[in-house]
Formats: C-alpha cells, sequence, structure tokens
C-alpha cells in the first residue's frame, strides 16, 4: 500500500512533464534554408524594363555558395531596378538574412544607391507588376552600409504603395530611419532579422531590434496599390519576399524562415 500511494502521489507529476514535453514538442519551431546553396530554383527575377523570369545580364546568379548580385554585363544601370522573389506567399515569420555589400556602385547608378539594398515583404508577386514599374507594393528593409566614416544606419522602413504605424501614428515618409542607430562599414557579412507577427513588425541588426512599427495597409493614393484594396479591405496580411537588386553589388550566403 505505501508504494501505491507513493506512485499515486507522483501521478500528477508524471502527467504534468509529459504535457509540458508535449507542449514544447508542438511549439518548437524550425528554421528552413530558402536558398539551396547551389542554383535559384524556387525564385523569380523580376527587372523593370524585362518580363518576370528573365535574368537580364546575369544579374542575379549562384557561385560557390553565394547568391549574388551584379551588374558586369550591364552598360549602364540605366535604371534597371529589380529584385529576386521566392515563389510563396508567407504571412507571419522570422526571416534571418546574411548579406554583405562589394566592390562599387554601377556605372549610371544614381548617387544614393551607394552601399544601399533591401529585402522587400509583403510584396506583390513578381508576375503582377508592370514590365517598367521599378519596385513592387511592398515593405522595404532598407539595407545600407557606410563609407567607412560617416553614419549610415541600417534597418530602416520603407513603405512602398503601402503605409505602417510607428508610435501610434502613420509613417510621414517614404523611408523611416530605425531608432537604433547601427552603421555598418566595409565589406563586413551582416545579419538582417524581420519578424512578423499578426500586424506587428521589427527589424534587427546583427540580433539588435532596431525598429518596430505595426499595421501595415495598401495607400490608396498609391495607382500600384489600388488594385490589392478589396471591397474597402486595405490591410495587408500576407506577400512575398524578395532581394533587391539596386544597383550596389551584394552577397547573400544565408536566407532562412522560421514560420510562426
Amino acid at each position: 500500500m505505501k508504494h501505491l500511494r507513493l506512485l499515486l502521489l507522483f501521478i500528477p507529476f508524471l502527467l504534468q512533464s509529459y504535457h509540458s514535453g508535449m507542449r514544447v514538442k508542438k511549439d518548437a519551431k524550425k528554421w528552413i534554408s530558402l536558398f539551396n546553396g547551389k542554383n535559384l530554383d524556387n525564385w523569380v527575377p523580376k527587372i523593370s524594363g524585362y518580363k518576370a523570369g528573365e535574368n537580364f545580364g546575369n544579374t542575379f546568379r549562384v557561385e560557390n555558395g553565394i547568391l549574388s548580385t551584379r551588374y558586369d554585363k550591364y552598360d549602364s544601370f540605366n535604371n534597371k531596378f529589380g529584385a529576386l522573389y521566392y515563389n510563396k506567399k508567407f504571412s507571419n515569420y522570422r526571416l534571418k538574412v546574411e548579406y554583405r555589400f562589394v566592390g562599387n556602385l554601377t556605372p549610371g547608378a544614381p548617387s544614393w544607391g551607394f552601399r544601399d539594398g533591401g529585402i522587400q515583404y509583403h510584396c506583390q508577386s513578381p508576375y503582377t507588376l508592370s514590365l517598367s514599374q521599378s519596385f513592387p507594393v511592398c515593405l522595404e528593409y532598407n539595407l545600407l552600409g557606410g563609407n567607412g566614416k560617416d553614419e549610415r544606419p541600417s534597418g530602416e522602413i520603407c513603405a512602398s504603395g503601402m503605409y505602417v504605424e510607428i508610435n501610434g501614428k502613420r509613417n510621414a515618409s517614404y523611408c523611416t530611419p530605425p531608432a537604433v542607430k547601427r552603421t555598418l562599414h566595409g565589406d563586413q557579412w551582416a545579419t538582417a532579422e524581420i519578424d512578423v507577427r499578426d500586424g506587428k513588425i521589427s527589424h534587427y541588426v546583427n540580433g539588435e531590434q532596431v525598429i518596430r512599427f505595426e499595421n501595415p495597409r495598401y495607400d490608396s493614393t498609391n495607382v500600384n496599390a489600388k488594385p490589392f484594396i478589396v471591397n474597402g479591405n486595405d490591410l495587408v496580411k500576407d506577400g512575398y519576399i524578395s532581394l533587391q537588386s539596386n544597383s550596389h553589388p551584394m552577397d547573400f550566403r544565408k536566407i532562412e524562415i522560421m514560420e510562426y
């Protein structure tokens, strides 16, 4: 009887441990790589002036496990802004991208293109962009690199055909600088992360949160965004992820996502 009483006392603890273990297993999230390190499978290029799927000038290429944007086959950049889109929509997730700037600004590029790139998300499909459309309707984590002396913090939020709320107020400009300023000089590898949960979004630079905002909506005054407002519903809940080709050569070696 003594052993039976002891067993009965321990049963609740055993059950609690079992259910806790089940919850941990159920809640465990996994990082999934969106880049296989070999080729551009599952990615779609869209460059201004060219149809979706046409990789003009071999702008996007994979060599030695690195996904790169290069412009060595361009006579002049000439506003050929583009992006490489992953072929699946995402809604709630954490995205992690390791990147670096290399080389020099492409001839014919705007001066602001110096060490300027971007991770675009909540994007429209690449197949819905007009032929000459430079940028999709999207939100953008603006990747910026320093010149070795001046401050140029990375991680600002740019809203193309959308608007967001920052500290309870609608963003007042196309791009909003991060609250925490972190400038990345040289060709160092850096990590950018984007956390999207039920309309609340944060940007991170090397693991540090630099800006947070919420409630992304389509801008009814933007001609490209209007078609995505259905029956007056302008709320943005999901979209595609893309990597910009913005005129300065870049490398990407890790692109991972964890869905919630």
